[in-house]
């Protein structure tokens, strides 16, 4: 295992990013709106091992206030090392200087970025595009 950080959107392809993001599995995002979040986020974190993309992080940013810790996936093959925990901490390291740090999460995965420092909030909210597949995957709730 030959593992390369590398934090540039330079030479990346992003059709091997949106396969990535359906094999970690996060979703069905195409190219195109890849490559239009990513351009936009302030901090990039991407993992190569023997030339192949298996991890990935972002960070939108406004440079004083706020980080928003996002998109954060790997391929099952590379899930259970640590290096998810080392992006997240990456993109951490990165937004140092933020007053604040938001983390959207997966259910299930809160633990690890308890270990990290985040704690729970208990005022954040969202309006998502499909309000009720967010209701059935747990992501929000109706109170």
């Amino acid at each position: 295992m030959t593992i390369e950080w590398i934090y540039s959107l330079d030479n990346l392809d992003w059709d091997e990013l949106s396969a990535l993001y359906r094999a970690a599995p996060l979703g069905n995002k195409k190219p195109s709106d890849l490559k239009i979040a990513f351009s936009n986020s302030m901090f990039r974190a991407f993992i190569y091992d023997s030339g192949k993309l298996v991890g990935v992080g972002r960070a939108l940013a406004d440079g004083v206030d706020c980080s928003y810790i996002c998109d954060v996936a790997l391929l099952p093959s590379h899930q259970g090392r640590g290096l998810g925990k080392e992006i997240v901490s990456k993109l951490v390291e990165l937004s140092s200087g933020h007053k604040k740090m938001i983390l959207y999460a997966v259910p299930g995965k809160e633990p690890l970025y308890r270990k990290i420092g985040f704690k729970r909030m208990t005022t954040a909210m969202a309006i998502f595009e499909d309000q009720s597949l967010a209701l059935e995957k747990g992501l929000v709730n109706e109170t």
